[in-house]
């Protein structure tokens, strides 16, 4: 099998990818990360997996490089990281008892031959009815300001959910390990 290499400086990403015991290593991909004009979500999280993935490929010539992006959608509006306690509360109050969706994108790149995998994997998250007072003592708990849409599923953050729906929890992480592994298994890699 030839090296694996995770695009992303994410801790959660990586734990996710450590669930198939494959040996790999990681790197930060260094990528404008800015929306096109008029681009559908959809579009933008399969356009910036890939081009992370790509960014490291000079560096990883001869590996499989895994990219991944996400945005959470509410209404027509992407909710990015909030980054801080009055922008998490602001995305928190406009998703209470809304559905939220997330987009992951998902690309494996043949950094040899240039051969590449993109998908999207979308998770619909039902909020419950929060108020500020809840909102405001989740925040402080656990203080999700580097994840989008405010909150983390793998903590206390399932508590602010009244449903979810998808076809891989993993994704809503950031991750899609089931649709990875369909990924990895058409280049050859033995799992388990």
């Amino acid at each position: 099998m030839r090296p694996l290499v995770l695009a992303s400086s994410s801790p959660y990403r990586r734990e996710l990818l450590e669930r198939l015991r494959l040996p790999f290593c990681w790197a930060a991909p260094s990528i404008d990360e800015s929306r096109l004009p008029g681009e559908p979500a959809e579009q933008l999280v399969r356009r910036l997996a890939l081009e992370k993935a790509r960014a490291l490929a000079e560096h990883y010539p001869n590996n499989l490089i895994i990219g991944s992006d996400q945005v959470a959608v509410l209404g027509e509006r992407i909710l990015g990281k909030p980054h801080d306690f009055e922008r998490a509360k602001e995305q928190l109050l406009a998703a209470s008892g809304a559905s939220v969706s997330f987009l992951t994108g998902l690309a494996l790149l043949d950094s040899a031959t240039g051969r590449h995998q993109v998908d999207c994997i979308p998770f619909t998250v039902h909020f419950r009815d929060l108020d500020e007072p809840q909102i405001a003592r989740y925040l402080q708990a656990e203080q999700p300001y580097d994840c989008a849409g405010s909150f983390k599923a793998e903590g206390l953050g399932v508590s602010l959910f009244r449903a979810t729906e998808g076809s891989d929890a993993t994704s809503l992480i950031g991750l899609p390990l089931i649709r990875l592994v369909d990924m990895l298994l058409n280049q050859g890699v033995q799992i388990p």
